[in-house]
């Protein structure tokens, strides 16, 4: 299922389709596509080239890592996150390699990596659907995470499929049209809140 964004203004075509779907097909994703978009995870521009990220990879053919890392998601999550074919926790180095100092931009640069992982899944036929929605010391205890990394979210990573695979519920929200707060909204200029000119003319949606 294709949900394309309906932009304002041009933006890349992979931007525009990238979406995060609920539908998963069972489909195990190629080693070769897994390994892609943790490639490009890896060149993400970072402060101080620190990287600081980490990935757990639970493919389904890993039972045992797999059904750990579904029971730590939240129930609303977990209902269709099932028969997704990967689980990805993402996780962030929250203090500086040499100084041992806070690194306020740790999670920024995840952030910025996991952008990197989704659209390169976009660009392999692969949807990713990234939640907050898990119990956070529980996988920190699961996963033995160390002092210092923060787990973040967890990303659902495979092949989409048609939303009548879903309850009800869920379907619904599948099919719901996408939306996006206007760029007025929080493109400002000057001191916060005051619209920038740049948008004068602009018919964002």
């Amino acid at each position: 299922m294709e949900k394309p964004a309906e932009t304002s203004t041009p933006i890349h075509e992979l931007l525009a389709r990238r979406w995060s779907p609920r539908a998963f097909s069972e489909r195990p994703v190629e080693r070769d596509k897994l390994l892609s978009v943790l490639e490009a995870a890896r060149w993400t521009p970072s402060s101080r080239n620190e990287q600081p990220w980490a990935y757990l990879v639970a493919p389904r053919e890993d039972s045992a890592n797999f059904e750990a890392m579904l029971a730590v998601l939240a129930d609303s999550n977990r209902l269709w996150a099932q028969k997704v074919p990967v689980l990805i926790l993402t996780l962030a180095h929250t203090r500086w390699e040499k100084e041992g100092t806070p690194n306020r931009v740790g999670i920024y640069d995840l952030g910025q990596a996991a952008a990197n992982l989704v659209v390169q899944a976009t660009s392999l036929g692969l949807s990713a659907h990234q939640m907050g929605g898990f119990n956070v010391e529980a996988a920190r205890a699961r996963f033995h995470v160390p002092d210092g990394w923060e787990p973040v979210t967890v990303v659902a990573l495979g092949y989409g499929a048609e939303p009548d695979t879903l309850p009800e519920a869920l379907r619904e929200r599948e099919l719901g049209k996408r939306s996006r707060k206007p760029l007025e909204q929080f493109v400002f200029s000057g001191a916060w809140g005051i619209p920038s000119p740049l948008l004068e003319s602009n018919t964002s949606k």
